[in-house]
């Protein structure tokens, strides 16, 4: 099914590209002939119809596509059905409208397209245009959702062909539609999963060294306390699935306060960012992961003191980030299946990131992480600076 939806997308992407190259050259000329406006025409009410169908399927979304479906069909009256209620009626004949979804309810029943018999359909008025329909059924996902039901004077084989052409269109809006629930739904998972995953690293050896501080430096203590609250606080909150990038480096700062707490001279940070970059909107909980990795991973077993740097640098559309440490390293290998998420056991948390990022921005904007045995890491993270749907 996945392949499936690749394909469709990409379909559309290249016929609104081809579409959008043919009228700009098209516009030099004027509109050209008669069946090159009825080609725009087409393009342009399929592409109004689109945006609410990637909504999904529902009475709002039915309504706002309708009447571009009707216009796409050139037919009297259309009819979106969905399941066991009329979700939109476009044209005259509005008296027939109680009636949609039973005219709808074989095509749902078998999942196969059904000419309404004319007896179900007319109404005695020799002036109403809805005298027949045809109705095709909205499979999406092996499931029928609902069905599109075109009214018209007389049912023709090319008003079928039509129909079920359009309904075609409609199922890949709502399949696309599907996969970005989809995806929505396997990033909040992934977050949920990176906050049960994060959260115990931090509690033990945190309250550890806040304890070691109570009785010899009670204000240390009390002000790791705090960090720590402020911390826990921020990682599990429910609200957005993302963070801006000042944001991060915040949460980022107090994990190695408390980190610098234990390890002490050991640890020494260095940070590098542009302010330009600060109000960047990233995933939630991208970093703290990574600057973690290094701290525990990288610098944890190394005897001798260690350094993390932290750089955000400005990218032309993108913002380019890198958390560095000279410690221990990691065996390439051991990185790739982290990343492919095939890992046991302890988890380094990259695989979680790297899957987000490339959730939300596309295959290109993974992590690339660069490493070897006694060679230290660097973990390199680009995110585009705008992108449509990302609001911290």
């Amino acid at each position: 099914m996945g392949s499936v939806i690749t394909v469709v997308a990409v379909a559309l992407v290249v016929a609104g590209a081809a579409a959008g190259l043919f009228w700009l050259v098209r516009g030099r000329r004027g509109f050209g002939t008669p069946a090159d406006r009825a080609a725009f025409a087409t393009l342009h009410e399929a592409s109004l119809a689109a945006p609410p169908l990637r909504d999904g399927l529902n009475p709002d979304s039915a309504r706002r596509a309708a009447r571009h479906l009707r216009a796409l069909l050139g037919t009297p009256a259309l009819a979106v059905v969905g399941d066991g209620e009329l979700l939109a009626w476009e044209g005259p004949g509005r008296r027939h409208a109680p009636a949609a979804v039973e005219h709808a309810r074989e095509a749902m029943e078998t999942g196969r397209p059904w000419v309404v018999p004319a007896e179900l359909v007319e109404c005695g008025d020799l002036d109403c245009p809805v005298r027949s329909a045809v109705v095709v059924p909205l499979v999406v996902d092996g499931l029928v959702v609902g069905a599109l039901s075109v009214y018209g004077r007389q049912v023709s084989a090319g008003l079928v062909r039509a129909a079920g052409e359009v309904a075609h269109w409609v199922i890949a809006q709502l399949e696309l539609a599907e996969l970005d629930r989809s995806r929505t739904r396997m990033v909040e998972a992934e977050l949920r999963a990176l906050r049960a995953q994060i959260s115990p690293h931090f509690v033990y050896n945190s309250l550890t060294a806040i304890a070691s501080f109570v009785r010899t430096d009670p204000d240390q203590a009390r002000e790791l306390l705090l960090e720590f609250a402020e911390l826990t606080r921020y990682s599990l909150r429910r609200h957005g699935q993302f963070s801006t990038l000042a944001e991060e480096l915040r949460s980022v700062d107090r994990y190695l306060r408390l980190e610098r707490a234990r390890f002490g001279s050991r640890l020494q940070v260095d940070l590098l960012i542009a302010p330009e970059v600060l109000p960047v909107a990233v995933p939630f909980l991208c970093l703290q992961p990574i600057v973690e990795n290094a701290v525990r991973h990288g610098l944890g077993p190394k005897p001798t003191p260690g350094r993390v740097t932290i750089r955000a640098e400005d990218a032309g559309a993108e913002c380019r980030i890198s958390v560095e440490d000279d410690g221990v390293g990691m065996d390439p290998e051991e990185v790739r299946v982290q990343l492919a998420g095939e890992g046991e056991g302890d988890s380094l948390g990259l695989g979680n990131v790297d899957e987000r990022l490339r959730a939300v921005f596309g295959d290109e904007y993974g992590l690339v992480v660069e490493t070897a045995p006694g060679a230290g890491t660097k973990v390199n993270v680009r995110v585009p600076k705008y992108r449509t749907g990302v609001r911290a």
